[in-house]
């Protein structure tokens, strides 16, 4: 359960620092809130499609007819230094400028830590007895502070031989409502055992699969009562969708197992800002704005995957580290026959 908290403090966390510059971000215009919001919540998106793309498979010998594996699987994803910053440069936004006059600045992403760094918006009027009020602001840091630098995931799978060769695969994170935040996904897979169908497949020393796995993730973070801007139904909320094709390589021995595979993971992450929001300065001064913006990451990328593998009985453990643009460890105990 602690691994639980974990993802649904991240996620809490991710949105809470984003959502304390809503105000000030909105007053440079939907055009730059939501470039910035692109920018800044890439790594978060993007790491947590490597997280919850990791441990799917521990073996590449198939199960035998109605044969079945539970596991608890646990994994992280780790999110480098080129992924804690990103070059904002005031040239491609329409209104938000650095108070010091710089063109570009390095300023902190989700995963980052750099603070202090001012920003302003020149205020507009529609009204011409009200003054415009301009918007002076810091950007926003994110969880570098908090040595924060990967993104978690963990999750019950469960694998059930019902074909010669042939496995299927299911895996859940139930939904979980805390501190006005849901998050929750699950995923199927398929995996087959090319070299069951060998006439020497008993005494091969090594087995090959291949497997196919669909992941979906949802997640919201209800900031209405936080009162950081005026308005109703302010709330974030993520849809990601990811695909893996995986081949599988491994030993074929009774208690110690080494196994490793070569993928493929493309993907898509959407986070929608919703609800009304009514700014009192900047470039929208006075104006309500609905539903503001979405923003998209998408990963697609090769990955490898080395791993071992211990089994006595009935119970199994496995460690492995995939090597990908978020590099991440996975460690799983099973139960099966």
């Amino acid at each position: 359960m602690r691994n639980l908290n974990v993802l649904l403090f991240l996620f809490i966390s991710i949105s809470s620092y984003a959502q304390q510059n809503i105000d000030d971000l909105l007053a440079a215009g939907i055009n730059d809130a939501q470039r910035f919001a692109s920018d800044y919540l890439r790594p978060a998106s993007e790491g947590m499609m490597y997280s919850i793309n990791q441990g799917w498979f521990n073996d590449a010998k198939a199960k035998k007819l109605f044969g079945f594996e539970i596991s608890l699987v646990a994994n992280a994803s780790f999110v480098g230094d080129d992924n804690k910053s990103f070059i904002l440069d005031t040239s491609q936004y329409e209104n938000l400028q650095f108070r010091d006059g710089s063109i570009e600045k390095e300023v902190a992403t989700a995963f980052g830590d750099i603070d202090g760094i001012m920003v302003v918006v020149e205020g507009e009027s529609t009204v011409p007895i009200i003054p415009a009020q301009d918007a002076e602001f810091e950007l926003p840091t994110g969880l570098g502070g908090s040595n924060i630098n990967f993104v978690p995931s963990a999750f019950l799978q469960a694998s059930f031989g019902f074909l010669k060769g042939t496995e299927i695969k299911a895996r859940f994170f139930p939904k979980v409502n805390t501190n006005d935040t849901e998050v929750g996904f699950y995923g199927l897979g398929l995996q087959h055992e090319f070299t069951s169908w060998l006439p020497a497949d008993k005494v091969f020393p090594v087995a090959i699969s291949g497997l196919i796995a669909y992941t979906h993730l949802d997640g919201s973070y209800d900031f209405t009562d936080t009162n950081i801007v005026d308005g109703e139904n302010q709330r974030f909320e993520n849809n990601t969708n990811t695909y893996l094709f995986q081949v599988i390589g491994s030993t074929k021995l009774p208690v110690f197992n080494v196994y490793g595979g070569i993928g493929y993971l493309t993907g898509t992450s959407t986070t929608d800002l919703l609800g009304t929001y009514r700014v009192r300065s900047g470039i929208v001064s006075e104006e309500q704005i609905t539903d503001p913006f979405s923003i998209e990451s998408r990963v697609s990328g090769i990955r490898g995957t080395l791993g071992a593998k211990l089994t006595l009985a009935f119970f199994r453990m496995n460690l492995d580290y995939t090597l990908a643009e978020y590099g991440g460890l996975s460690f799983a105990l099973n139960f099966g026959f």
